[in-house]
């Protein structure tokens, strides 16, 4: 009989939720908000610095781009020293040294200072995405993965609205230099308060013996680090995940400047405007991930369908959007293709989590972070701008879709295995 998704697979953490887990939720979603704030205000400012700098748009894909590209070379080393030191600990220091790389994007006085910052926000945010989830899911029961995973890293999602509005409505009336500032410090505020209230000792004694978070001396379970890759089915969730997302990071990072262009809107009305398709990304997210969740009780196979469904899904209203010229039509495809597009995350978090052993959560979502930004968010925006300044920044997008079908294949190949990869890492009581 096929394990259920609260029966036979062995609960780690809770059995129920509780008010401290909820404020370490929301402390952690803070910060992973202000960590894509601080990606994205690149991006809404994209029309200023083509015209001050005269840039490609290629070296603009690039600025996107390269943040994500530190996050997938330094995500698993990072997470794994942050799995020693002390996980609050690590992502404090996380959180301030991407502001603080942030604060010097601000006054960067070329491309080469400006890149040179981006790559230091990539550093700081290197591990925060698998360190952050590693803790927030050892405060809740397993039966909620799906959907924390999904709630957790659509707070990259609000963090990308938030940073497009708000750092478009700064630059259109202060300056591109004021709307780095001006996240750079709220970042620093929160890095802050985070180690003053979420502490290791208190979160691993509501997460139980059964789950791994480093305490302050370092001391952890131990488990081979071979368990991370040793079914079929993990290995295809990373790899489907991560192409998934390709299209995924190349439309946030884009969809400013393709309103810009395409809909003649000036830098915060074209802001404002991707906001809310980032918005929609986001909820999409979220209730993409509870209705895997929901659909999963009792067959937990079935929420990798529904993740390639969610990609078949997006590729064909993209194709469909990107075939239209602008207008309502076009715009309301477009916002079905981004309310689909990253569903993906909540289901791959939970099959990642499902197949790997518990003791190895951060590493696992380590390695789920490095598959999003090598195979997906670095080279999503960086191909797209390349391609742009060849044939155009529309038929540049158009190409996505490839992306996605691609994507929807795999997670249906790794349905083939999974409930015996899942008896396999957790026998049935």
């Amino acid at each position: 009989m096929a394990p259920t998704a609260s029966g036979d697979i062995a609960a780690a953490g809770p059995r129920d939720t509780t008010p401290y887990g909820w404020i370490v939720f929301a402390l952690s979603f803070g910060l992973l908000i202000s960590d894509y704030m601080a990606r994205q205000v690149l991006n809404a400012v994209f029309p200023l610095l083509k015209a001050e700098w005269a840039l490609t748009d290629t070296e603009l894909g690039l600025l996107s781009g390269v943040v994500a590209l530190m996050v997938g070379l330094l995500t698993f080393p990072l997470s794994l020293a942050a799995d020693r030191w002390g996980r609050v600990r690590s992502l404090a220091i996380m959180a301030a040294l991407w502001s603080v790389a942030t604060l010097f994007c601000a006054i960067a006085a070329s491309y080469q200072q400006m890149l040179a910052g981006r790559i230091m926000v990539g550093v700081g945010e290197a591990a925060y995405g698998s360190v952050g989830i590693a803790v927030v899911i050892s405060v809740f029961p397993q039966r909620l993965r799906a959907t924390l995973s999904a709630a957790f890293m659509a707070g990259g999602l609000f963090g990308q609205v938030l940073g497009v509005a708000i750092g478009g409505e700064i630059a259109a009336s202060h300056g591109w230099r004021a709307a780095f500032a001006a996240i750079g410090i709220g970042g620093l505020m929160l890095a802050i308060i985070y180690p003053l209230v979420v502490r290791e000792k208190r979160i691993a004694a509501i997460a139980g013996s059964t789950a791994r978070v480093a305490n302050s001396s370092g001391a952890e379970p131990r488990a081979s680090l071979r368990a991370l890759f040793a079914n079929r089915s993990v290995r295809l969730a990373y790899c489907a995940s991560g192409i998934q997302l390709f299209a995924a990071g190349a439309l946030p990072a884009w969809l400013p400047s393709y309103f810009n262009r395409y809909y003649a809107m000036p830098v915060d009305a074209a802001g404002r405007m991707a906001a809310i398709f980032l918005l929609i990304c986001g909820c999409g997210m979220v209730l993409c991930g509870i209705a895997s969740d929901r659909a999963a009780q009792g067959r937990p196979d079935r929420k990798i369908l529904l993740a390639s469904g969610y990609g078949l899904g997006s590729a064909i209203m993209l194709c469909l959007a990107l075939m239209l010229p602008p207008g309502l039509p076009q715009l309301v495809l477009l916002g079905i293709a981004m309310f689909l597009v990253a569903g993906t995350t909540g289901p791959a978090g939970a099959m990642v989590a499902n197949l790997t052993p518990a003791a190895l959560h951060g590493s696992a979502f380590a390695t789920l972070t490095l598959a999003h930004n090598l195979l997906g968010l670095a080279p999503g925006p960086i191909l797209t701008g390349r391609i742009a300044d060849t044939i155009g920044l529309l038929d540049a997008l158009r190409f996505l879709p490839v992306a996605t079908v691609i994507a929807a294949f795999l997670f249906l190949a790794a349905r083939r295995t999974y409930l015996a990869d899942l008896r396999a890492v957790v026998p049935p009581a």
